[in-house]
């Protein structure tokens, strides 16, 4: 008797395959077929969701609620609310159809403007189908405002365009746009919008004011400004003196010498560039008011612009916001664009005031560190800083070094007066600081 080993049974090709691979087939189709499901119904609820309102969505709910409960509890009312509730569901969605074909431009007559002026602006819809537009509501975003507009049906080839009003009564960076087109019931159920235009900044300067040439000259130049500082070697002649020991041969003037049977040397009025510098203080407790604050942008903007307009160099700093810890490492001082005077103002329009800003005499330090042969500083801040600080601030710079303190207080008296070496100017508008600024020149 031989013994027989049993082994596994295969199939063959043609034969019946097992009960297992059938059960794990099915599963498999199961699950492909829940995933793609899954999928149609994730695409399914985004576009309901980007047409149906919230409301339109409860509306939706208490339609299917009425009608179970209507019906399975024999409640009349509920199932004739139900079917008022379809209805207005039905005629919501007969909103949605049409077409959409627009070609929408929106334009503003410039990308810069002074607070206070009328800036013009234009939306444009045009038709380019065959056949009929339906009207629809155009929204046009205007900073923290919206405009709508309510644009009639076009016929064929026909435009639509609309004219407003952008508001610049704060200075600042208002965005206009994008543009979209709205078409929603009346009711509010479903709400359909496609954006066409692209938004537009426009830049709101502070207002500034024109500051005569030598009102900003404290300190002259090359070109025939002479500072207070006398020196024997320069090319603007003051005065002779007589000769003490040190004194240089060359400058010694021998026909006055040779009258006077003393020797008498040459002396002169040393001149300089006037590197300006200009630092705004934007911390919170600076001013006392944004009125405060908006006065002190201006007065810092007819500064620089009257510089670059001279040609003069001129740095305008303001404390950078970085957070607490990072302070000591990066310096937390930021200087404003003074290639152009139109890339001043645009910076200036964004500046704003802050809390978490550097001490005005912090901001003084770094930028007198940063900037070499600074001739003027003008200290620009608000009325609440004591003559104490006022003289902090002026500490900070550097010996020979002329500083001027704008204290801006609205609607006060101005007037000028001396601390030490710290000339103070309190002007209460803007017009103020022209004859103010001649005044200290002229002492």
């Amino acid at each position: 008797m031989t013994d027989t080993i049993a082994t596994p049974r295969t199939f063959a090709a043609g034969w019946p395959e097992a009960p297992e691979g059938r059960l794990a087939r099915f599963i498999a189709l199961v699950m492909r077929r829940s995933l793609a499901l899954r999928g149609h119904i994730r695409a399914a609820r985004r576009v309901v969701a980007a047409v149906v309102t919230p409301f339109g969505a409860a509306m939706g709910a208490l339609v299917i609620v009425a009608f179970l409960v209507g019906y399975l509890a024999g409640w009349s009312e509920l199932v004739v609310m139900a079917w008022t509730g379809l209805t207005l569901v039905v005629v919501a969605l007969a909103y949605l159809l049409g077409r959409t074909a627009y070609a929408v431009s929106l334009t503003l007559g410039t990308n810069r403007a002074v607070v206070g002026d009328v800036v013009a602006g234009n939306v444009r819809v045009h038709n380019p189908a065959r056949g009929r537009v339906p009207g629809v509501n155009v929204e046009v975003p205007v900073g923290s405002a919206l405009s709508i507009i309510q644009m009639p049906a076009l016929r064929r080839l026909a435009s639509f365009s609309h004219d407003f009003v952008v508001p610049t009564r704060r200075r600042g960076l208002v965005t206009v746009g994008p543009v979209r087109t709205v078409r929603a019931d009346p009711i509010g159920l479903v709400r359909k919008e496609l954006v066409w235009a692209d938004q537009i900044e426009l830049r709101v300067h502070p207002r500034t004011i024109s500051i005569p040439s030598m009102s900003t000259g404290l300190i002259r130049d090359l070109e025939g400004n002479p500072t207070r500082d006398l020196t024997t070697t320069d090319v603007s002649f003051n005065s002779l003196r007589e000769y003490v020991s040190g004194d240089e041969r060359r400058s010694i003037h021998w026909k006055s010498s040779a009258k006077t049977g003393t020797l008498m040397v040459r002396q002169f009025e040393e001149t300089r560039r006037s590197e300006l510098m200009v630092v705004l203080g934007i911390r919170d407790d600076e001013c006392a008011t944004d009125e405060e604050f908006e006065l002190a942008v201006s007065v810092a903007g007819s500064l620089g612009v009257r510089a670059i307009r001279d040609g003069r160099t001129v740095s305008v700093s303001v404390s950078a916001l970085t957070p607490q810890q990072d302070r000591r490492r990066v310096g937390a001082m930021r200087s404003l664009s003074t290639v152009t005077r139109m890339r001043l103002l645009d910076d200036l329009s964004v500046v704003e005031r802050d809390g978490s800003a550097l001490p005005l005499a912090d901001v003084a330090g770094f930028a007198s560190e940063a900037v070499q042969g600074i001739s003027v500083a003008f200290i620009v801040c608000g009325s609440t800083l004591t003559a104490r600080e006022l003289r902090a601030v002026a500490n900070r710079f550097s010996t020979g070094v002329q500083v001027v303190a704008v204290v801006c207080d609205p609607e006060a008296v101005p007037r000028f007066r001396r601390m030490g070496e710290l000339s103070v100017i309190t002007i209460g508008f803007l017009d103020d600081l022209q004859k103010s600024l001649a005044r200290t020149r002229a002492t």
